[in-house]
């Protein structure tokens, strides 16, 4: 079963502060959802709609009231929590575990972990660790660098110069997230996020000079640990029988763990600054996201300009015709003034 695995919320990153208090033999088991669940009801000997799946937690209300109750009855209670084989049991504020839960849940192997926490604070730890362990995730090849707060993704062969642009851009005051490896995970419902991995984090490979640690030459403001990605920009070697976008109307979009994101292509040739274009970009993609398309709004001047001045030729209109240039001599070959004609669909006024 995939999920996350007991043993793993022990351990200090995760600043949940948990001790084992019994069951230590089900701390392989695995929490398979990030949603929590305060079983109360279940002590009861109501059952239904319990999740074993999901992390239960015991705050103070349900101590209190299994404490209210005598021997015998927690046990009962106890043992009706522990047939449904949960996960795991927390309980928090460090409140002092009942003996009867102890014992019913080390019989099922179910295990019982404490904390110091309240019961919001815990919950709301968790589950953001848990959403985090649980999310959707996989591995591009690629460069991520924060450009005027856009997370701007490039993608294109190696050595097409994603990294060569990338160092331009942290010259300039943008900001290195990963280089060659990008570690991409989805948060609901739509949010992509990358990170550098571990290994490589805030170092950058650059042909000709070697492995470069971007924290120590520019500082820690050069670099970040993790960008959401909103726009994703492919390098390609420029092909002269290629039709490029020249307009910026088209909209190309990226599937990322099914998420689709926009998307450029920039070709590369001699002369171009890829970072410039890159930065623009990144500045347009800003005014998109405001509700400003330039792109757009220019076809739609033009448009407006062709109609305003496009000619009337609807069929039977009537249409004056002016005088030819022998004065006196009207267009139907009569003398006197102008004379109206009829144009059919069919008639060629010259």
């Amino acid at each position: 079963m995939a999920g996350v695995s007991v043993q793993s919320l022990l351990e200090p990153e995760a600043g949940l502060a948990l001790t084992v208090v019994a069951g230590r033999a089900g701390l392989l088991r695995k929490i398979g959802g990030a949603r929590i669940q305060k079983p109360g009801l279940a002590l009861t000997g109501f059952t239904q709609h319990v999740h074993p799946e999901r992390l239960q937690v015991l705050g103070l209300t349900e101590i209190a009231y299994l404490r209210s109750l005598d021997a015998a009855s927690r046990l009962r209670g106890a043992q009706a929590l522990g047939s449904l084989r949960p996960c795991v049991i927390v309980v928090t504020r460090a409140l002092e575990v009942p003996s009867e839960l102890t014992l019913a849940l080390d019989e099922v192997g179910v295990p019982v972990l404490s904390t110091p926490l309240m019961s919001s604070v815990f919950i709301s730890r968790v589950q953001k660790l848990l959403e985090l362990k649980l999310s959707p995730s996989t591995q591009v090849h690629g460069v991520l660098i924060d450009v005027l707060g856009v997370g701007v993704l490039l993608l294109g062969k190696s050595g097409i110069g994603k990294s060569e642009a990338a160092l331009d851009l942290v010259l300039r005051g943008h900001r290195l997230v990963a280089d060659d490896i990008v570690e991409i995970r989805k948060r609901q419902p739509d949010i992509i996020i990358g990170a550098s991995s571990e290994l490589i984090k805030h170092h950058m490979e650059i042909r000709g000079l070697g492995i470069l640690n971007i924290k120590d030459l520019f500082g820690i403001s050069a670099v970040r640990d993790s960008k959401r990605v909103e726009l994703v920009i492919e390098l390609s070697d420029w092909n002269e029988d290629e039709e490029y976008d020249r307009l910026g109307v088209e909209e190309r979009r990226y599937a990322l763990l099914d998420v689709a994101l926009p998307m450029l292509r920039i070709p590369i040739r001699p002369g171009r600054n890829i970072a410039s274009i890159i930065e623009v970009a990144a500045r347009n993609q800003l005014l998109k996201q405001q509700g400003k398309h330039s792109a757009r709004d220019f076809q739609d001047r033009i448009t407006r300009a062709l109609d305003e001045n496009e000619p009337v030729s609807d069929p039977g209109v009537t249409a004056d015709v002016g005088p030819s240039s022998n004065p006196g001599i009207s267009p139907s070959g009569h003398s006197g003034g102008r004379t109206p004609v009829v144009v059919s669909p069919t008639d060629e006024v010259e």
